[in-house]
Order: C-alpha cells, then structure tokens, then sequence
C-alpha cells in the first residue's frame, strides 16, 4: 500500500511538471495537469489513511492566583481555591530552583478515592520553576472535588504511572484508596473546586 502512494504521489508531480514545461497542445497539457493533480490527491489520501493525525486533547485553565516571589515552596497557582472548572483543565504552579522531586497532581471525588493525574509524561512537566499537568475530571456538574498536590520520591512515581498504565490497560479507572498511597508521597497542598458542567464519560 505504502509503495502505491509513493509511486502516485512521484507520478502526479511527473504529469504536472510535463504539463508546465509542455507549451505545444494546451489539451494535453490540461489533461496531464488534471491527472497530476488527481493523482497527488490520491497519494495524499493514503498516506493520510494509514497515518492519521493524532487527536489534539483541549483543555482550558482557571483562575490564577499571584505568585509571590522568591518562590520557597512548591503551589498551585491555577486554578484556585472555590473554582468552577470544565472536564479537562492544565493545573499550573511554581516550585523553588532547588526541588529535585516529582510533583504530581490528584484528584478525589465524591467517593473519597484518589486518582493520579498525569499528561504524556505521567510526572508533571517541570521547567523554570514552572510545573503543569492535564488535569480531568468525570463527576457530575457541581461535583465537589478535591485536588490534592504531592511530591514524591521515585518509588512513589513508579507507583502512580504503574497505576495509570494499568487503569488505562485494563479501562478501568477504579481510583486509590488512602490506605494504598505511597509512603514517598507527600500532600504539599490541597484545594476544592467544583465541576461546572457535567463529564460523565469524559477522559
């Protein structure tokens, strides 16, 4: 299949270069164009077709709070504390240059278990004391939760993106009792928000 479209896509652009450099008959040279162009559409579809574009995952951010500086600990500066948030948010905070820990973000809902949040790279993304991760939701519109933020040690991070893997492996988001956390998590910090729409089903 690969090899056809290679060799659509080589010979469409062969039909519309002979029909540029070709000046003696104008059909011939209309109908080399259209069979270059069709045949350029023709490649791209397949190509397309067995390497589809990857879904881009939206999200939105809340409220921000101000950053007092210098930074001395690690916090969450979005969203803030009595938030009314969507299905999936960016949760952003700042850390100080010397913190050589994972943070991570977790979410507990109304049935008092706890789900580890991560984006492509589990742990949440660090960079110039700057740290995100998506964060989602998939409770009822105003559904209290709380949104917990740990540090953790690299046990306790193999736990979590272990967990996750598992979850996602398996489809089944089953959420952590407190008894199971890891004993190189540590709760930092720790707000409330609220849903503001419904995300039943939402990943």
């Amino acid at each position: 299949m690969f090899t056809s479209v290679i060799i659509s896509v080589i010979a469409g652009a062969l039909c519309l270069l002979l029909a540029v450099l070709y000046s003696k008959n104008s059909s011939l040279r209309i109908t080399l164009g259209i069979i270059g162009i069709v045949l350029l559409f023709y490649g791209g579809y397949g190509y397309g077709s067995m390497n589809p574009l990857a879904v881009i995952e939206t999200f939105d951010t809340g409220n921000k709070v101000k950053v007092e500086y210098p930074v001395n600990r690690v916090q969450v500066i979005s969203p803030v504390e009595g938030d009314s948030v969507s299905c999936r948010i960016l949760t952003i905070g700042v850390y100080p240059e010397t913190h050589n820990k994972d943070i991570w973000v977790l979410l507990k809902p109304s049935d008092n278990k706890f789900y580890p949040q991560s984006d492509y790279t589990n742990t949440s993304y660090k960079e110039n004391g700057k740290w995100q991760v998506v964060t989602r939701f998939g409770g009822d519109q105003g559904e209290a939760y709380d949104l917990y933020v740990y540090e953790t040690d690299a046990t306790a991070s193999q736990f979590f993106s272990g967990t996750i893997a598992r979850w996602k492996a398996e489809d089944d988001y089953v959420g952590l009792q407190p008894e199971e956390l890891p004993s190189g998590a540590q709760e930092i910090e720790r707000i409330q928000v609220n849903l503001a729409r419904n995300c039943r089903g939402i990943h």
